[in-house]
């Protein structure tokens, strides 16, 4: 019962906006006529966009990872021009009328680190114009903190190198120094040589000897064993003068190739300390090579990070709607369209209530 007296309600309803269909259309298409009237006579603006970078650079993590690092967060940019931050510098750099200054509307392009800034007006070369000197603007003011950064970098590579060059004469003078010592080593190479010659001919010179020795010995054992009066006593002092002479010379021998075998001696120490040295040299060498590695991985690093060092750039020039986005004709018709409709419906469905209360005001009384 209720869903039927419902749809009879609904009945009277479209029966009112029926009965009063001219008081509801004509003044809808009269109101549409007119939106449309206005939307030709205004005139057509278009807009002119700019999308934008902010500089950025890149830090080192402690694991060695590269994190970007933006100057200035791309939101906080766009507040900033939304708010009029360089309005007055750009009116005055380009001689305009502050209060004729077109708004500029700035955005942080969703999901990304780019800043979107455009322009509503029918002046399109005028809005190219702000538009750029804007972007040098920001540019300007961006790359400021850049600029340090680069600073800073060629500053240390310029350092780097400089060690470098530094290791590198230090390498060259150890390789002279083992050169010397490597001469050495052989000086007391030769010298060693001489000694070991003049020992194996003093041993065999003392061999000599040490035969003319023996043999005179056993000449005197001869001689007393003939027993030959005077001639015995002459011969046995003869074969002793000898003897001695001879264990004179040989003991002389005995010294120098005692002496020879220190200096041998010597020499062996003088080499093997020598080749020592050449060691710590080249262990020094290796160090300052792995240093120079070290310094030279550094500078590859500071170079990957000079080229990821981003200055604020325009990713789109200032570029003019295909179409104007002012006034939008269609929409502003259809607009008029339905809310005159539905105000007129209203309307309609009002003055139909008013008629009827004044209907049953007349049969009241």
């Amino acid at each position: 019962m209720e869903q039927y007296e419902n749809e009879v309600e609904l009945i009277e309803y479209l029966n009112v906006l029926w009965k009063r269909r001219w008081l509801i259309i004509a003044p809808t298409i009269l109101l549409a006529l007119v939106a449309g009237v206005f939307s030709f006579l205004i005139p057509p603006a278009w807009e002119v966009d700019v999308i934008l970078q902010p500089s950025k650079f890149f830090v080192q993590t402690e694991q060695g990872m590269f994190t970007e690092v933006l100057v200035m967060d791309p939101k906080q940019l766009a507040g900033q021009i939304n708010q009029g931050s360089y309005d007055r510098l750009i009116s005055a750099e380009l001689n305009l009328e502050p209060r004729k200054f077109p708004k500029l509307k700035a955005e942080n392009l969703r999901d990304t680190k780019l800043v979107r800034v455009s322009i509503r007006t029918g002046e399109t070369d005028k809005a190219q114009t702000i538009l750029n000197a804007l972007f040098q603007h920001l540019k300007s003011e961006l790359d400021r903190r850049i600029d340090v950064e680069m600073k800073g970098i060629f500053t240390q590579i310029a350092l780097k190198e400089n060690d470098i060059k530094i290791k590198g004469l230090d390498i060259q003078s150890l390789n002279i120094e083992i050169e010397k010592t490597q001469q050495e080593i052989i000086a007391a190479g030769n010298k060693l040589k001489i000694s070991e010659e003049r020992s194996r001919s003093l041993s065999e010179e003392m061999k000599g000897v040490k035969a003319r020795i023996d043999d005179i010995e056993k000449q005197q054992k001869t001689t007393l064993a003939e027993k030959q009066g005077g001639v015995e006593t002459l011969g046995l002092l003869l074969y002793s003068n000898e003897i001695q002479q001879n264990f004179r010379y040989y003991n002389t021998l005995e010294e120098n190739f005692s002496t020879e075998k220190n200096t041998q001696e010597n020499l062996r120490l003088s080499v093997r300390e020598k080749e020592q040295v050449i060691k710590g040299f080249k262990t020094q060498i290796d160090k300052i090579s792995q240093t120079i590695v070290a310094l030279r991985s550094d500078m590859e690093l500071l170079n990957e990070k000079k080229l990821r060092i981003d200055y604020a750039q325009l990713v789109k020039e200032p570029t003019v709607s295909l179409y104007p986005v002012s006034p939008r004709k269609k929409m502003n018709v259809l607009i008029a369209g339905f809310l005159g409709f539905f105000c007129f419906s209203i309307l309609a469905l009002f003055l139909d209530y008013v008629k009827k209360g004044n209907i049953r005001l007349k049969t009241g009384s």
